[in-house]
């Protein structure tokens, strides 16, 4: 057996390269904890986010690495943790927010709340720190598919000032105006009283400390939108929409709103909901009802990521009336959301990883 010592582990895994940021594991900071003892090494790798979908190559390039070194005589301990990177500069809004992700779409009626909801929960389940605020004023539906419509957030009083604490259900902390007026009454606002709400929501909610702060949007580009990005920076937009031609019309312009020259907000890429439509009875068989690949077709479009394609099956329905997520169950949905949740904690790192910190935009449109 022959002595090595922690500068041989670290040159054998500089060779390790991070397959989407293209640089290896040292130079990345992403080696920690070297500890070389009589016949074991131990080390631990920190990915960018414990929703990481390359993890298993990840762990397994590394272990090749180092037995390679290190010979057959050391028994290698290596453990895998995770520390989500941020797109943020010290803010005096959510400081305590690493990463906030705009979930828009163009049209109504494509599923956004519905993905939105199942993005959150699988994030949550992967270990990461998650919140969401459903900024559809005029219609929220967050509190129905977290199944907490009657639940109503906490007050404290912090310096002689009121702060919400948010709803916590599946590990996610939540606020909605769905908590905070009677589920059967409208609301009937202009505008600057929908974007005061939403301001409130950050200004006055107590968040704490989140890798991943998702923004449910209302359907097309308004208030709502421009006060999203006025108050606070964002990490980038994720597009839903279906495949159905008149989605993607719509869709296209909720895109090409965060790509205007003075919001600049990047795209972290396309979710197609509604992809096809799979019976129970039938897993294997899919039916394309409203269309085949529109969203990917989008996708190559603009020159931005396609995170994912979800089915339209029945089971989906089901949970958000009842308010169990479709990524607590064990079945085809479950498995796309896994999928689409890793896919956006991939993009969200290589966003981190060559872009600058994102700032609030400054800009009136009258």
């Amino acid at each position: 057996m022959r002595t090595i010592n922690e500068s041989d582990i670290l040159r054998a895994l500089s060779g390790v390269m991070e397959p989407d940021l293209k640089k290896d594991l040292v130079s990345l900071n992403m080696i920690r904890d070297i500890v070389i003892a009589e016949g074991s090494i131990s080390f631990t790798v920190m990915l960018t986010t414990p929703a990481c979908p390359l993890k298993e190559k990840i762990k397994k390039d590394c272990l090749d690495a180092v037995l390679k070194e290190a010979g057959e005589g050391y028994r290698i301990d290596l453990k895998m943790s995770a520390q989500v990177t941020s797109s943020r500069s010290s803010e005096p809004v959510l400081p305590g927010v690493k990463n906030i992700i705009a979930i828009a779409s163009g049209k109504g009626g494509v599923g956004k709340s519905t993905v939105t909801t199942n993005l959150a929960v699988a994030l949550a389940k992967s270990g990461a720190r998650v919140g969401l605020i459903d900024a559809d004023i005029y219609g929220p539906s967050i509190p129905t598919m977290f199944h907490c419509e009657h639940e109503q957030p906490e007050m404290k009083v912090i310096n002689g000032k009121n702060f919400i604490v948010p709803v916590e259900h599946y590990g996610v902390k939540l606020i909605s105006i769905g908590f905070l007026a009677p589920p059967d009454s409208a609301i009937v606002w202009r505008g600057p009283m929908a974007s005061s709400a939403l301001k409130q929501f950050f200004t006055d909610t107590l968040w704490g400390e989140l890798d991943y702060l998702l923004i449910d949007l209302p359907p097309g580009t308004s208030d709502i939108h421009l006060t999203l990005v006025q108050t606070v920076p964002v990490t980038g937009a994720v597009i839903v929409t279906t495949p159905q031609k008149v989605a993607l019309a719509d869709a296209s312009k909720g895109l090409a709103m965060f790509r205007q020259k003075q919001i600049n907000v990047p795209i972290l890429g396309i979710v197609e909901n509604m992809s096809w439509f799979t019976p129970l009875e039938l897993p294997d068989a899919r039916y394309h009802i409203f269309g085949i690949d529109g969203g990917k077709k989008l996708s190559e479009k603009f020159g931005v990521p396609l995170l994912g394609q979800i089915p339209l099956v029945q089971g989906i329905r089901e949970s958000g009336d009842s308010g169990l997520p479709a990524i607590l169950k064990e079945d085809i949905s479950a498995n796309a959301f896994n999928e689409l949740a890793e896919a956006l904690a991939q993009q969200v790192a290589i966003r981190n990883a060559n872009f600058d910190s994102t700032q609030p935009v400054e800009i009136t449109i009258s």
